[in-house]
């Protein structure tokens, strides 16, 4: 199983990316899925997650009302959609996957790890 973040670059404050991760596991639509971030020095965070459904999705504070995830279960497809970037959001941004919903929540003994992708916002 593999889930494959894509879509870091580098923006200016302020700019947008949208993150897509791909998964490669069987009944993708059963899975809880998250996004984490790790900065620089710093250790990983909670960023969003999104229900196997796609119906309910909860954001960490710092993100709330700028970043929005999303999914395609069709796909096999979770994005993140990141707006008015911030310096601080400068990170590596991982995608993972549980059938549990307090799992993915807490962001520890995940099911699936992805590897991540490089988001720098210059300022």
């Amino acid at each position: 199983v593999q889930l494959q973040a894509s879509g870091g670059g580098l923006v200016q404050v302020g700019g947008s990316l949208r993150l897509s991760c791909a998964a490669s596991m069987r009944r993708f639509s059963s899975y809880q899925m998250g996004w984490f971030r790790q900065a620089p020095g710093k250790g990983r965070e909670f960023v969003a997650a999104i229900t196997w459904s796609g119906e309910s999705t909860y954001y960490a504070d710092s993100v709330k009302g700028r970043f929005t995830i999303s999914r395609d279960n069709a796909k096999n497809t979770v994005y993140l959609q990141m707006n008015s970037l911030k310096p601080e959001d400068t990170a590596v941004y991982y995608c993972a996957a549980d059938i549990r919903w307090g799992t993915v929540l807490a962001g520890t003994n995940m099911d699936y790890w992805g590897k991540g992708t490089l988001v720098t916002v210059s300022s």
